[in-house]
Order: C-alpha cells, then sequence, then structure tokens
C-alpha cells in the first residue's frame, strides 16, 4: 500500500513540475506568472514534505507496536502475542504490517485455525528466498489440513521454485509435496521426488539423516516397478 501511495505522490509531482515548465516558459511573457510559480513550488514542497513525515511515523508506529508483539511472544504470552500482531496487521498496510500477518499465521495454524491462518497469508507478499518460500510451504500444509490438496500441491510447487534450488530449504518443500502425492497414491510422480533429492540434495541428508534411498525404494515398489 505504501508504494501505490508513493507512486500516487510521484505521478501527482510530475503533473504539478509540467504545469510549472509550461509556466516558466510564460514567465518572459508575462511577469505576473512569477508570483504564482513560487507559491506553486512552495506547495509541492509542502506535500513532499507531508508525505514523507506521515510515511515514516507510520512505520515507526508499526514497529513500535509489532515490537511489543514480538516481546509478548518471547515472554511466552502467545494469545497477547496473537492479538497485538492481528491489531498491527489491521491497522498498518506497510512491510510490518504484512510480517504481522505472517506471524500471526504461523500461531493460528500451531492453534489449528487453519481457516483463520490462510486469510492473514493471503495478505502477506511472499519474497526472497528464505522467508517467502516458507510463508507458501505454511500455506500449503493449511490447506492440507484442510483436505484441499490440490491449493495445497499448487504452494508447494511455488515454495520450491520460489526457494531456488537452496540446500536446505528446497528439499524440505519437495518431501512436503511428496508426502501429499503419497497420500494421494501418486507413487511414481512420489519417487521421481525422492530420486531428485537423492541426485541434486546430498548435503540435506547429510544434515538431517533424510534418507532419500529408502522412501525413493518404497515409492518404487508401490508403483510396481
Amino acid at each position: 500500500m505504501a508504494k501505490k501511495q508513493n507512486q500516487s505522490a510521484r505521478t501527482t509531482l510530475e503533473e504539478v513540475n509540467e504545469s510549472l515548465t509550461s509556466a516558466a516558459q510564460r514567465i518572459e511573457e508575462n511577469k505576473k506568472y512569477i508570483n504564482w510559480a513560487l507559491i506553486a513550488i512552495a506547495l509541492i514542497a509542502l506535500i513532499a514534505g507531508g508525505y514523507i513525515y506521515l510515511h515514516n511515523k507510520s512505520v515507526n508506529d508499526a514497529k513500535v507496536k509489532i515490537g511489543e508483539a514480538d516481546l509478548a511472544l518471547i515472554q511466552g504470552n502467545e494469545d497477547e502475542a496473537l492479538k497485538k500482531y492481528e491489531q498491527v496487521a489491521d491497522e498498518f498496510g506497510n512491510k510490518v504490517g504484512e510480517r504481522a500477518h505472517l506471524n500471526a499465521a504461523i500461531q493460528l495454524y500451531e492453534k489449528g485455525e487453519y481457516d483463520k491462518a490462510l486469510k492473514h497469508l493471503e495478505q502477506y507478499s511472499p519474497s526472497g528466498d528464505l522467508v517467502g518460500p516458507a510463508s507458501l510451504s505454511l500455506m500449503g500444509d493449511c490447506y492440507v489440513n484442510l483436505k484441499k490438496y490440490d491449493k495445497a500441491m499448487a504452494a508447494y510447487d511455488k515454495a520450491i521454485t520460489m526457494s531456488k534450488e537452496n540446500e536446505m530449504y528446497t528439499p524440505a518443500f519437495m518431501i512436503k509435496k511428496a508426502t501429499l502425492l503419497h497420500e494421494q497414491k501418486k507413487y511414481a510422480e512420489e519417487a521421481t521426488i525422492y530420486e531428485t533429492i537423492r541426485d541434486n540434495y546430498p548435503i540435506y541428508s547429510q544434515m538431517t539423516g533424510f534418507s532419500a534411498d529408502k522412501y525413493l525404494e518404497r515409492a518404487n515398489a508401490l508403483a510396481g516397478k
């Protein structure tokens, strides 16, 4: 929302600047435009300065309030923290507000309130190689618990793509997808995933002790191979 407001402010300033340029070209023709041009410049400075102040104040206020939510969570007051995260999410449409949506979704998931968690996740814009994919994975988990398997699969696929072959994250998301495929009795597709993990992500297996070969053997057997 802040980005949209910023773009809108720039557009307005550009339009006013164009108007001032036209006025400046007429100054030599009529000196009375000088005073009007100076007034317009002063107004632009006030508008721009006011927007910057309000934007910064909004971000700072959001940071203070989400800090209170973080502190409540650290102190073990989960219900209070959730309430504060939801308040920040409802009040602020900036990046801090988005983080509040994500934090609220995590807590709601842990409470088993998957529909409510999804509503917050839908207000979060996934980005980056780690947090963004993790939020999509959480969305997939919510859909699995709600037995909306097609949506869960789509969310896991997005998480896998966004994580950009991260040695630790990507295979974790792939395992979730493979588990879902197993439940749907799509054993050949499941086997393909475990084969990819075995061949392309050896570090994950070394670090976690996960045996891709064991699950690959099971999937192939069920697939009749």
